[in-house]
């Protein structure tokens, strides 16, 4: 078997739970629906942590932080890392990356939203091995952004909206390409992460009271108006992020292997909460899709977590090897490795497991701080970790920790 070409498609904020082919009444997802009908559906998936540069990390290394080197929010990718696109470079593939990097050098002192980090670039030496590379380190400027890279070496503006900029930039790239070697590339895009106000390409967010809230957002007071407002706005962007994810579909033909995933959730309000960090499903659980053209679609409720994107790409770029590692069958590992002190963000250091059926957080002494029976709880409305009927079955999870 050849060696085949493969797409990773990567956002940032999108929880696992706003999908149209996921059941969100608010989702308007055509482009993904189309996508999950052909795709293995990895309706388990989870993030080994919700936050975006150790995420990210973990990603390009498949190693967990902090052992991959990211253990705090500003820390880079240390230099010497090793990602997959050395693995895939040294398979014969032409490596290529497009848009939000998130693991540069970041400046502590100045404003996260806006120009500054926009424009901050990054150097050869920090973009992982990529023999082709055009983006960002951060800014969060869903419009007009400033790219960077192998062609670009200052800083340029682009007019339009982020996502559509970055699959423009990608179609234009991909089209002069020779055929004579398998292509990697990931198209990074930062949408629907904040600010959620930001226009989304002209899609008018629809009127607040029209959304349909989860369980687990409380009602009547300023929770409520605040998530329900914060979702208008997210909505739209991931509608809006969903047309330009069906225009860099069309861009490459069915012998592609194609993932779309997420770094992260968002809490949108559900316990009381905002943003991610939190170990609560909103925050870790991701959308995770995988198209390839000798694999039947399917659903698939393995514990697979972004971790094991790499070990998978690899495979797939060394038909003739042995296969991965199975993917753990029974759980997943998540954790936060450190305090992000950013407003909204959790206040405590955690890790835990999650199956499919149960959830066991403790915190960084290894008391437990959450336990969830997800089977019968999906939104975590019940905490039992002080349930004395449920200690035996605790402290069997605890060993997996």
């Amino acid at each position: 078997m050849t060696a085949r070409n493969i797409l990773w498609i990567l956002t940032t904020q999108w929880r696992a739970q706003a999908t149209g082919y996921g059941g969100d009444p608010n989702a308007r997802t055509p482009q993904l629906n189309r996508l999950a009908a052909r795709s293995v559906n990895y309706v388990q998936a989870v993030t080994p942590h919700p936050m975006g540069p150790f995420a990210r990390a973990t990603l390009l290394t498949g190693l967990r932080s902090p052992a991959n080197g990211v253990r705090g929010y500003f820390d880079p990718l240390p230099s010497g890392a090793r990602t997959i696109a050395h693995d895939l470079n040294g398979r014969g593939y032409l490596t290529a990356f497009f848009g939000k990097w998130h693991l540069g050098q970041r400046d502590h002192t100045s404003p996260l939203v806006g120009e500054a980090h926009a424009r901050s670039v990054v150097p050869l030496a920090g973009r992982g091995g990529f023999q082709f590379w055009e983006g960002f380190e951060s800014g969060f400027l869903l419009n007009d952004p400033w790219l960077h890279g192998t062609v670009l070496p200052a800083p340029q503006a682009f007019s339009g909206y982020q996502s559509d900029v970055l699959v423009d930039r990608f179609a234009a790239w991909l089209e002069p390409q020779a055929k004579d070697r398998p292509i990697f590339a990931v198209v990074s895009l930062e949408a629907p992460h904040p600010p959620y106000a930001a226009p989304a390409a002209g899609i008018v967010p629809r009127n607040d009271d029209e959304l349909v809230l989860a369980p687990n957002v409380s009602r009547g007071g300023a929770v409520e108006a605040r998530a329900r407002k914060e979702l208008a706005g997210y909505y739209a962007h991931i509608e809006a992020t969903d047309r330009a994810i069906g225009r860099l579909i069309a861009t490459v033909d069915e012998s592609w292997t194609v993932v779309f995933t997420s770094v992260h959730g968002d809490m949108h309000g559900a316990h009381g909460l905002f943003r991610k960090g939190w170990p609560h499903e909103e925050s870790v659980r991701v959308p995770l899709l995988v198209r390839r053209p000798d694999t039947a679609p399917c659903t698939d409720e393995s514990a697979v977590s972004l971790v094991d994107v790499h070990g998978m790409t690899v495979a797939w770029a060394s038909p003739n090897s042995l296969p991965p590692a199975p993917v753990p069958a029974t759980h997943a590992a998540i954790s936060m490795p450190s305090v992000v002190a950013l407003p909204h963000q959790c206040d405590r250091v955690w890790r835990g497991i999650r199956t499919k059926s149960r959830k066991l957080i403790v915190n960084d002494d290894g008391t437990p701080w959450l336990f969830f029976d997800l089977e019968r709880d999906p939104w975590e409305l019940a905490d039992l970790v002080d349930d004395p009927s449920r200690t035996s079955e605790l402290h069997e999870l605890l060993k997996l920790i």
